[in-house]
């Protein structure tokens, strides 16, 4: 095989982001004899190469690299493929690119390896590219690279992707004489699963003759974002070698759904008995399972548990005990949580202020929101700005909360969303100002949504204004006349208070051929 001889790289290919020397001249690894330095032979090149590779510092291992062009060697394919490796290892994908377009032939083995380096930095787009050129070559995939393609149809909430990627990979994989193996098909139902389609993940569940625990959690998953629990306890119940990931994604699942939150508590409990220690994701599910409870005893018992582990301290941890807290109406003691924080990020930041409006403290909240941005120049989000719109809307601060709203896009570059339209017009109803409202949301960029209409409609009922509230009904029945009963209900209240009882009756006569109905309330009281 003809190699060519590669080109002249720069030295900062071999210096890493530690600033580590491009040559070390004490190191056991590299052989330092004069007769490696002048005559190194490509056995001795390999095995170099593999263990600076297989060790915890792979940088310095780029010197064997500066070496082999300073001594003018051609490097054969398997050493070529090794220094890729440890480009790949260090981080470096321009350089490991660069190594793989000077192969003189690709073999599927580096198409592989440069595939995984893409997506292991989320450029999947270019990896992707790749596949495509395996085929062009006349390369045939294997399971590896067919795993790595379904791991990139997992991405397709990040970039336009085809939906049916992963089934089109499923087909080729049928069609190939590649032997599916345990990671083909976890790869394969993690697909299925992240793109919502379940029924087909189930179906190659079905398949494996074993069925290990990380292909279960995977399912699990699925179901439980789907809401079909009991399919996941059924999987859950079949896993024969549970670890602690498959308890925290049962405990996960439960804990987003107010009818089974409790469930997420048993688990929780069930996973300790049979001594598996809970970990921060664990931690971090169980409060928020607390916090849809609102059951603050748990949730108390939870931290005093929580203190005794490395995980009290954690960002994540602490902004879930806040948000817990401001729900169960303990402010204080998300106050105490707060201040007790050794770091804080914006989430944390506004956690704290979320909870101070939410629970009829919004000067205070308003306070944070500007301690935040001025002294301790954190940058806010849009659950912050929203918050804090929020905050203005219970207090009656219009002209705060408008000079808020007209911040994002001025000083953050944060294009406001829809929810944020809707708090603005929330805002001016609130206080009487309809009007302006009304002005507000004729003016918007983007067409509004239910969200905005049914702001509109609400401040229209607390001011009786009878027009405007027609107006912001019909349109919000436009959008989805079944979807906000509620949106019924408010119209007829606001007639019925203008002692206009023929258009009660019309709206009630409406909602019945509709077969429209109002949602029962509910409340929940703590008990011992």
């Amino acid at each position: 095989m003809k190699n060519r001889r590669l080109p002249t790289i720069k030295p900062s290919v071999f210096s890493s982001p530690c600033k580590l020397n491009p040559v070390v001249t004490k190191d056991p690894t590299f052989p330092a004899s004069q007769e490696y330095s002048s005559h190194p032979t490509g056995n001795t090149l390999s095995s170099v190469l593999q263990q600076y590779i297989d060790s915890d510092s792979p940088f310095r291992g780029q010197k064997i690299h500066a070496h082999i062009l300073k001594c003018g060697l051609e490097p054969n394919t398997n050493i070529s493929i090794k220094l890729l490796i440890l480009h790949l290892k260090c981080g470096y994908l321009r350089y490991a690119r660069q190594m793989f377009d000077e192969l003189p032939r690709r073999t599927l083995s580096a198409y592989n390896y440069m595939i995984s380096g893409y997506l292991k930095q989320g450029q999947v787009e270019k990896s992707l590219s790749l596949v495509r050129r395996i085929f062009v070559s006349g390369e045939r995939p294997d399971g590896y690279t067919f795993s790595m393609i379904l791991k990139a149809s997992t991405y397709a909430c990040c970039i336009p992707l085809p939906c049916s990627l992963g089934r089109m990979v499923h087909a080729q994989i049928l069609k190939s004489d590649v032997q599916p193996d345990d990671v083909l098909y976890t790869a394969l139902v993690d697909s299925y699963v992240k793109n919502r389609r379940v029924s087909y993940a189930r179906n190659v569940f079905d398949m494996m003759l074993e069925k290990d625990v990380i292909c279960s959690t995977s399912l699990i998953t699925g179901y439980m974002n789907q809401g079909a629990f009991e399919d996941a306890e059924e999987i859950f119940r079949k896993t024969v070698e549970k670890d602690i990931v498959v308890f925290n994604a049962m405990i996960e699942g439960y804990s987003k759904s107010i009818e089974f939150a409790s469930k997420s508590l048993e688990i929780y409990i069930q996973m300790q008995r049979l001594d598996f220690r809970p970990n921060i994701s664990t931690f971090a599910s169980i409060i928020g399972a607390c916090s849809v409870l609102a059951a603050f005893e748990v949730a108390q018992q939870v931290q005093s548990q929580l203190m005794k582990t490395e995980y009290f301290t954690d960002i994540k941890i602490g902004s879930a005990l806040i948000d817990m807290y401001s729900k169960c109406g303990r402010i204080e003691d998300a106050q105490r949580v707060f201040n007790h924080m050794h770091r804080k990020n914006v989430f944390s930041w506004t956690s704290m202020i979320d909870g101070y409006g939410k629970n009829g403290y919004p000067c205070e909240a308003l306070e944070l929101f500007r301690k935040m941005r001025q002294e301790f120049h954190i940058e806010p989000n849009f659950v912050t700005f929203l918050s804090a719109l929020s905050a203005c809307a219970h207090a009656g601060l219009v002209d705060t909360g408008l000079e808020i709203f007209e911040s994002m896009a001025r000083d953050y570059s944060l294009k406001p969303r829809m929810e944020h339209y809707a708090c603005v017009v929330d805002l001016l109803g609130r206080s009487g100002r309809l009007y302006q409202a009304w002005e507000f949301v004729k003016a918007m960029p983007v067409k509004p949504n239910s969200d905005v209409w049914a702001a509109l409609l609400s401040s229209c009922r607390l001011h009786g204004n009878v027009e405007m509230a027609n107006i912001a009904a019909n349109e919000l029945f436009m959008l989805n006349c079944n979807d906000r009963p509620g949106a019924y209900v408010s119209l007829s209240n606001t007639l019925a208070a203008a002692g206009k009882w023929d258009g009660v009756s019309d709206v009630r006569e409406r909602m019945k051929i509709k077969g429209i109905s109002k949602d029962t309330g509910c409340s929940w009281v703590a008990a011992d």
